[in-house]
């Protein structure tokens, strides 16, 4: 079974896996989307770190130090950046992370990510705009997405015939691009939610 979800408060997603696991459903994988077996319904207790890895050996290394202190890695690989543990000896703390210090600084390392992914785009669109591969005019002038040489001056089943063939020729090359500005804002904006995400577990241990 797969659901589709989307989180960037892991605590939120933490508490809503336990509860598929008491349903049923044990998790297997995630990637664009969360991949569920049916299983016994049981007690779980998931937690999510939030790190990357330049190499393989770093990674079997992180998620063996879990396992050695009784935490099974179960879903993420060493680019992905969440990491899903579940809890397999009874014995252990009930928490991946040794004090809220250490908990706070996923959300940190996941606003970093964020980040980075919306500045990754930034170069791309700019060598769109530098080679001239949009075109601000057309949001003025619709007809600049059309080249089909005289498409203006038909009349009829001619015009029709080929305004209808080029138009979505004619969106894509004047609309696809947006997707790009559109990645930037909406990882901004992750990265500062996970970035208020942190700021608010730092202030509530510094409270206590």
């Amino acid at each position: 079974m797969k659901k589709f979800k989307f989180f960037i408060d892991q605590d939120k997603e933490e508490k809503w896996l336990n509860h598929m696991a008491n349903q049923g459903y044990e998790l297997k994988k995630v990637s664009f989307g969360y991949e569920f077996h049916i299983a016994k319904p049981e007690d779980a207790k998931i937690r999510i770190d939030y790190r990357t890895f330049k190499n393989e050996e770093d990674f079997i290394d992180y998620c063996t130090l879990f396992e050695d202190s009784g935490w099974k890695h179960i879903a993420g690989n060493k680019y992905s950046g969440s990491q899903y543990f579940k809890k397999i000896d009874k014995n252990s703390d009930d928490d991946i992370f040794s004090d809220a210090i250490s908990k706070a600084g996923k959300y940190k390392r996941l606003s970093n990510g964020w980040m980075i992914a919306a500045i990754s785009y930034l170069p791309i669109l700019s060598v769109l705009v530098w080679n001239k591969y949009i075109d601000i005019n057309a949001f003025t002038n619709l007809k600049l997405l059309y080249y089909t040489p005289g498409l203006w001056q038909m009349s009829g089943e001619e015009f029709w015939r080929h305004f209808l063939f080029e138009t979505p020729f004619a969106t894509l090359r004047g609309f696809l691009w947006l997707l790009f500005p559109i990645a930037i804002i909406l990882y901004s904006s992750f990265s500062i939610k996970a970035q208020m995400l942190y700021n608010k577990q730092k202030k509530t241990n510094e409270l206590l």
